[in-house]
């Protein structure tokens, strides 16, 4: 006889363990499962983002900035620093300290919530019910009132450069790089791509990063994709836009590269790693059987309304395999969201307001919609912004470069999106997103008193530029 729950959740990443945690403080009883296997073959909850993604990346994208910033502006600060040396193997193990706390630390959640975490293959089977393969291969039948998908995704390959492993390398394997390449290719200049490059050069790495599109991050506001590539060229990357790569073939110890630059001539390149970073697509290998009446579309993503219904009976899907960007804390919110739902509560996810981080130095980060995006929609509108160069903190830092940009309607003077690029800006754009949740105005920000001297005035600042009122820079 099938073991019964309220919810199974097939899935334990950021999308499918907040779902199960949620549900089970709703009062339901649930079960939780996930295959994710780490290198040595041990099972851990926390899906890419804790094992192989958002975590173990920002670790060592603070290692490497520390590293950097001794290296070419302590002494700025009067800190001498006439020897340094990276460790890398102590780096290494630093990362899977983190990572091992951070997973070990959903299965504490799943106790102490009443979780029953499964390690194993779910399959979703008709009629709410769910087949859990085991990793000694025995199944098991599991019933549920709910099911809620998040399987997530998993790195796209190139078919010109398929990956081996060893010289061709997913984002995954990237991050566990044993020494520093003399020579780092990149394919991709996306979220992932310029992490992962901004990591091996600031130890040292010579990084060619190849990306097909001929606009530096073509989905943010322009004006701050512009800056944002002066700094990241300026620091040593190599971003060849408009470069369409045509095959990678490993030789020996090196990987040769073809590609067709922007101006549709041949070109090559040598590299000791090839990291593929083109995208990520929904994991659904082996997830719906025959007569789920759970639908994929076009792109592989599970069909589901606003609400994250997939129209089969009591099935739900979130996270990275349905519509929208694949962002942890947007497939995070999409859980507790259905959690809610199944329990009866109100609940929704304000797809206007989700922020968007890169973790690179400087920082880069956005909510709502770009300048472009605003003028194609064709709704009067005005801008203020603010550089961080005329911040005393930033300047205190050793970090004024970048600003901050606030767009806004001219005939209600409601916030239509933020774009920051400088110190912090992944936590400054928190600002921008509480008081768009709450359809504020440039003049809420404007009567809003930010503590001095801090980051945040930046934004205080640009809101006043909206509408020529700045106190700390000239008025344009």
């Amino acid at each position: 006889m099938a073991d019964e729950f309220d919810v199974v959740v097939i899935g334990a990443g950021p999308a499918g363990y907040p779902a199960a945690i949620r549900a089970a403080q709703n009062g339901l009883t649930v079960a939780c499962i996930d295959e994710w296997q780490n290198r040595d073959g041990s099972p851990a909850f926390g899906g890419t983002c804790l094992n192989a993604g958002c975590i173990p990346s920002k670790a060592l994208l603070e290692s490497t900035e520390l590293f950097h910033r001794a290296q070419t502006e302590f002494t700025a600060h009067g800190i001498s620093t006439k020897s340094l040396s990276m460790d890398i193997a102590a780096m290494q193990k630093r990362k899977g300290s983190i990572v091992r706390g951070m997973t070990g630390g959903i299965a504490a959640l799943f106790k102490a919530a009443g979780v029953q975490g499964l390690h194993g293959h779910g399959r979703l089977l008709p009629g709410q019910r769910v087949e859990l393969t085991a990793r000694d291969g025995s199944r098991r039948e599991l019933a549920a009132r709910h099911v809620v998908l998040a399987p997530g995704s998993v790195p796209m390959e190139l078919r010109s450069a398929p990956f081996d492993g060893q010289r061709i390398v997913d984002s995954w394997g990237a991050l566990d790089l044993e020494a520093v390449p003399k020579r780092l290719g990149v394919i991709g200049a996306g979220v992932i791509g310029l992490e992962l490059g901004s990591v091996w050069r600031r130890v040292g790495a010579e990084v060619v990063v190849l990306e097909a599109l001929p606009d530096f991050l073509a989905m943010a506001d322009q004006q701050l994709a512009t800056e944002a590539l002066r700094h990241l060229r300026r620091q040593g990357l190599d971003i060849r836009l408009g470069s369409r790569v045509d095959g990678a073939t490993i030789q020996g110890e090196a990987v040769a590269v073809s590609y067709t630059d922007a101006a549709g001539a041949a070109q090559s390149l040598t590299v000791d790693r090839l990291v593929v970073a083109i995208g990520r697509r929904p994991y659904t290998k082996d997830l719906l059987a025959e007569g789920t009446g759970v639908e994929l579309d076009e792109r592989g993503c599970i069909r589901v309304d606003g609400q994250c219904r997939t129209g089969a009976g009591s099935v739900w899907a979130v996270g990275d395999c349905v519509r929208g960007p694949m962002l942890a804390h947007k497939g995070k919110e999409e859980g507790v969201m259905v959690a809610d739902l199944i329990a009866g509560r109100y609940a929704e996810v304000n797809y206007r307001t989700i922020p968007s981080v890169i973790y690179t130095a400087p920082e880069i980060a956005w909510v709502g919609q770009t300048e472009e995006q605003v003028k194609a929609g064709g709704r009067p509108y005005k801008v203020g912004s603010f550089p961080f160069a005329a911040s005393g903190r930033a300047r205190a830092m050793e970090a004024g470069i970048g600003f901050a940009k606030l767009i806004a309607a001219r005939d209600d003077d409601e916030i239509l999106g933020v774009h920051i690029v400088g110190p912090f800006a992944g936590e400054l754009i928190a600002e921008a997103v509480l008081a768009m949740e709450y359809s504020a105005s440039s003049e809420d920000l404007q009567r809003t008193i930010h503590a001095h001297p801090t980051l945040s005035e930046a934004l205080h600042e640009a809101a006043l530029a909206a509408d020529k009122r700045a106190i700390d820079m000239p008025n344009r």
